[in-house]
């Protein structure tokens, strides 16, 4: 099966570039929920979280935050939101790992990432913290 960042990688399919370098590269949406908004994509195929390498999703955050102080100042926008879906119930829709980098002008640009959410009480909190925690696995060294 094909992999449309895969393609854009290889320089099969065009994208609007705004950075690149050995581990990852930027580009313009296709499809932008703002102006400006960047995907930060590894090179190297991952599908999801648990398949990127330790060393690309280290870079895909790093040039994410560059990308989004380079918005803020380019675009004067007020804020930056960094998503990332990682499974089709989060709505990833392409399986390559990407970060989305989407400049942020508040209450102006209609965007809205959340409905519904409610307030558990903190010992819900505690035993979802505690069941979490108990699955983390060491750190890679």
């Amino acid at each position: 099966m094909s992999c449309v960042f895969c393609e854009i990688v290889a320089g099969r399919a065009p994208a609007s570039v705004v950075y690149d370098d050995e581990l990852v590269r930027v580009f313009c949406d296709i499809r932008p929920l703002t102006r400006g908004h960047t995907l930060v994509i590894p090179k190297r195929h991952a599908t999801g979280l648990s398949d990127v390498d330790g060393a690309d999703a280290a870079r895909m955050f790093a040039v994410g935050r560059r990308i989004a102080a380079a918005a803020r100042a380019a675009l004067d926008c007020p804020g930056v939101n960094l998503h990332l879906a990682d499974g089709a119930a989060a709505w990833q829709s392409v399986f390559h790992v990407h970060l989305h980098v989407i400049p942020r002008w508040g209450h102006k640009d209609l965007l809205r990432l959340a409905r519904g959410r409610r307030r558990p009480g903190r010992a819900e909190l505690d035993g979802v913290a505690q069941t979490i925690a108990a699955k983390l696995t060491p750190p890679a060294e």
